[in-house]
C-alpha cells in the first residue's frame, strides 16, 4: 500500500467513527430528553402521589414565609408600643411634684424664631437646691420668650427673670393643686392606652387581610391575634403601673 492509500484509509477510518460517535450521542440525548418528559410529566401530573407532595412542600413553604411575617408584624406592634410606653413615661415626667426637676420642663416648648423648641435645647437647666431651678439661655435674648412659654405652661411656676438667668422656685403643692396633678396623670395614661388599642387595631386589620388573601390560615390568624392582644394587655397594665406610681409620688407630702 502507497503513502498516499494509506492516508485515504486512515481519513476514511476516522470519519467513519466520528459519524458513529455523532449517532451515539443523538440517541443518547434523545433518550435522555424522552425520560426528561417523562419524569416532567410524572411530577407535574395531578394524580400522582409525587406531585402531590411537591404541592404540598410548596404550600408549607409558603405558609413558613407568611408565618415569618406575622412574627414581623407582632415585633412592629410591640416596638411601637413600647414607644408609645415610654412617651407616657417623658409625660409624666413633666408634671412636678414639691421637689425641683429639670423634666418638668420637657413639655414646655418656646417660639424660636418660628419654630416650637424645647427649653433644655435653648439653655442649660440646673437645680440649685430641693426647691428652685435655674435657667441659662444660650442666647440671653430668649430669655423673655422661655419665661412666657412657662408662664403659659399652666405649670404652677413664676419664673424671676433677671436677662441672664431665669430663677423658679418650686412651691409645695396644695391640696387642690394635687388633684389637679392627679387627673393630668390619668389624662396621660388614657393617652397612651388609646395609643395602644390604635396599634392593636393596624396589627389586628393586617393580619385579618392577610387571612382573607388566602395568605394565612385561620389558625395561624387566630394565634396572631391572640399574641398581639397579649402584648397590648401587657403594655396597659405597664402603663397602669407607671401611672400609679406617679400618683403616688405627686400625692406624696
Amino acid at each position: 500500500m502507497t503513502t498516499h492509500s494509506f492516508l485515504i484509509a486512515l481519513c476514511g477510518s476516522a470519519l467513519w467513527s466520528l459519524v458513529i460517535s455523532t449517532m451515539t450521542m443523538t440517541m443518547t440525548l434523545s433518550s435522555f430528553s424522552t425520560t426528561s418528559v417523562c419524569v416532567s410529566a410524572f411530577v407535574v401530573g395531578p394524580s400522582s402521589s409525587l406531585s402531590r407532595r411537591v404541592h404540598q412542600y410548596s404550600s408549607s413553604t409558603r405558609l413558613f414565609e407568611t408565618e415569618v411575617g406575622i412574627d414581623e408584624i407582632q415585633l412592629d406592634v410591640e416596638e411601637r408600643m413600647e414607644k408609645s410606653i415610654e412617651s407616657v413615661k417623658r409625660n409624666l415626667q413633666s408634671i412636678r411634684t414639691g421637689r425641683a426637676s429639670p423634666a418638668i420642663l420637657d413639655r414646655v416648648k418656646v417660639d424660636y424664631y418660628g419654630v416650637e423648641t424645647p427649653i433644655n435645647q435653648m439653655a442649660t437647666i440646673s437645680v440649685p437646691s430641693a426647691q428652685q431651678l435655674s435657667i441659662d439661655p444660650y442666647d440671653k435674648s430668649t430669655a423673655g420668650a422661655i419665661e412666657k412659654a412657662i408662664s403659659e405652661a399652666d405649670l404652677g411656676l413664676t419664673c424671676n427673670n433677671d436677662g441672664n438667668l431665669i430663677r423658679i422656685n418650686i412651691p409645695q403643692l396644695t391640696e387642690e393643686r394635687r388633684k389637679d396633678m392627679l387627673k393630668q396623670c390619668k389624662a396621660i395614661g388614657e393617652e397612651g392606652k388609646v395609643a395602644l388599642r390604635n396599634i392593636r387595631r393596624d396589627g389586628v386589620d393586617t393580619i385579618k387581610k392577610m387571612e382573607k388573601k388566602g395568605e394565612v390560615s385561620e389558625d395561624q390568624m387566630k394565634d396572631g391575634l391572640d399574641q398581639i392582644q397579649k402584648i397590648t394587655d401587657k403594655g396597659v397594665k405597664n402603663i397602669e403601673n407607671i401611672v400609679a406610681s406617679k400618683e403616688k409620688e405627686v400625692m406624696t407630702v
